[in-house]
Parts: C-alpha cells; structure tokens; sequence
C-alpha cells in the first residue's frame, strides 16, 4: 500500500466519523492534497492554485477539536507563504471562521435540503413529478441499485459519463465536483436506470456521517434516455435511504442561487455585480437556471446558504479567481475557450457525419 493510499484510508476513516458538511466526503476524491494535524485526528482536504490553497469546506474533525485543528492549520500555511480559501463553508465551520479575526466571507450559491422522512409526502402530490416517473416507466426504465464492488470501473457506467460529459459546455469541472469517481465508489450508493438490460443514467451519492445523511453527487445519463429518467433515479434513491432510516438528503451547491436582493447582501458590491452578470451571461457556459430549477421541483425544505471564507480583510479578487481555477484545473480564461471551441467542434463533427 503506497504511502498515497494510506493517507486516502486514513482520511474515509476520520470523515466517515465526524464529516458533517455536505461535500466532506469529496476529499477522497482524485486531486485532492491532505493534511493531518499532529494528534491524527483532523484531517483538511485542499487543493493548490499559485500559492493559494483552497479547503474543501473545513477541517474534519471532532467538533472539540475544530478549534485547534483550524490553529494548526493556518499556522502551517502561513509559514509556508500560502493563501486561504475555504469553499463551501457552512455550519460550524462558518461561523467559527466568520468570527475569527482577519477573515472575509461572501455567499456564492445555496443547496436544498430534504427531511428524508418527508420525502414522500412532498412528491406524492407533485403533479408533474408523478408524470415524469411514469413517462420513465412506460419507456421501460427501471432502477436497481448496485454494489460498490460491482459499480467500480464498470465499462457501460463509463460509457455512460463519457457520453454525458460530451454534452456539457464547458471542460469538465473538478475540486468538489469531479466527475471521476468510478474509480473509487468504497462507502457510497450507486443507482442504475436500466433500459433493455442497459445503462442509460445513474446516480451516485456520497455520506455525510454525522447527519445520518447523503450528498448526490452527479447523476449522468445518455442522450437517449428517456424523460423522467433521472427524477426516477432520485426518487427511488431517496425513497431506499429513508426507509432505511437516514434522514438528510441534499442534491448540493447550486451556484449564484438565492443570494440576497440587492442593498440586502451581506457580499461586497463588486462581488454580487460579478454574479449578477455570471448568471446572466454564463448560461451558454453553465446552465445556472436549469440546474436550480431541476432541484427546486423536488420541493426542498430548505436552501442552506454556501460561503467562500479567505484568510483576508477583505475578500479580493485574486481570491475569487483562485476557486474559480480550483474548479477548472487550467487558467478560468482558457476554460471559456475550451467552452466556445466545444460547441463548435460538435457542430463539425455533426456536419461531417
């Protein structure tokens, strides 16, 4: 066992104790940096950005150890000249970091979030939802989940992710939403939609331990799919989870959604600009409305609001350029090439056919 994969085992087994924030769980993911504090029992998982490190929520950690996990980590990236951003944020981790002196903290985005023992009650009478379950159904889709074991690398589940990360507008994303995670499904849930005995979507979750509770992940599916395919997919994973006892559920961050009105924003003037002409322009890019509209008609219960936090008087641009670079892996700038070139290049392939 490499020193590498020791440090990943190491890390499941401290967040499969005591991870509470809904993307605790990403840190096992392919990319990610770890750092443990000295008694062994913290663990941060972060990714580096031209001397910045961007955290993955915060410190994992007994939450009587979040205090001096944060102390000895910052201490470490001082000394090393680093940068700080904690994205993500939310619970216990804001607000122990909106209080610590020298921090600045803006809202990027809210998550929904689902009482699992209301789940049915808030479907069962949601017109349009029961039409597309039943337009999956009468086009022949079922659902099965799989084991892990039997999920890992299985070719038509890769197909599957290949195919629908080609329809996406920009390169494929990663930091907290990395789309490679076939390799390594240990400790999650993974359900299949079955047509004629093949895979046409699936979804995956991941555990937030500490709240008897799931994070989905991603749930791709194939061009032929039918409608209704993917809102089966949630429904029956929900429904599995909650009879099963677990009882929180959210379907993640939803980018620049239900930021405060202007003159009621808690972010600086040119950071809800910068977000107010993201989402307008952006949508050839990112489908920001789709996105919120797709898991708003899930009627969540709530929308817990997500923070950016950086170790700064005042929350910078080279800190917001810095997640953005995060999530891109290449300079945000060439992303959007990437973006404009994508679309282009599936029109030629279209015509040459």
């Amino acid at each position: 066992m490499t020193d590498e994969t020791t440090a990943k085992e190491r890390a499941r087994e401290i967040v499969l104790r005591h991870g509470w924030n809904a993307t605790a769980y990403q840190i096992i993911n392919p990319g990610f940096k770890l750092w443990f504090a000295e008694n062994g029992e913290s663990v941060v998982g972060y990714v580096e950005r031209r001397r910045a490190r961007i955290v993955a929520g915060g410190p994992i950690c007994h939450p009587n150890e979040l205090r001096s996990a944060f102390t000895e980590w910052e201490r470490a990236c001082t000394d090393g000249g680093y940068r700080l951003c904690y994205f993500g944020s939310a619970g216990r981790v804001q607000r122990h970091l909106i209080h610590s002196p020298g921090h600045s903290c803006i809202q990027v985005g809210s998550q929904p979030v689902w009482n699992l023992a209301h789940w049915n009650e808030r479907t069962a009478n949601h017109r349009s939802l029961r039409a597309q379950f039943a337009r999956a159904r009468n086009k022949g889709v079922t659902i099965e989940e799989w084991p892990w074991a039997k999920a890992e690398n299985h070719p038509q589940l890769t197909i599957c992710l290949d195919r629908w990360l080609a329809t996406r507008g920009l390169p494929a994303l990663h930091f907290l939403v990395e789309p490679d995670t076939l390799g390594d499904l240990k400790g999650r849930r993974l359900f299949v939609a079955l047509r004629e005995g093949k895979p046409v979507a699936f979804l995956t979750l991941a555990p937030v331990a500490t709240r008897q509770g799931w994070l989905t992940e991603q749930f791709p599916r194939t061009p032929d799919a039918p409608n209704g395919t993917v809102e089966l997919l949630m429904d029956t994973a929900a429904r599995s989870l909650a009879e099963e006892g677990e009882s929180y559920l959210t379907m993640g961050l939803v980018p620049l959604s239900h930021l405060q009105e202007a003159g009621q924003s808690l972010n600086p003037v040119w950071v809800d600009r910068v977000f107010k002409y993201a989402r307008r322009f952006g949508s050839r890019f990112y489908g920001f409305d789709g996105l919120e509209a797709f898991k708003a008609k899930f009627a969540p219960e709530a929308w817990e609001p997500i923070y950016v936090i950086t170790r700064e008087p005042r929350f910078s641009a080279h800190s917001l350029y810095s997640v953005l670079h995060a999530f891109t892996q290449i300079d945000p700038p060439l992303a959007l090439v990437g973006g404009l070139i994508k679309p282009a290049v599936r029109g030629v392939k279209s015509v040459w056919r």
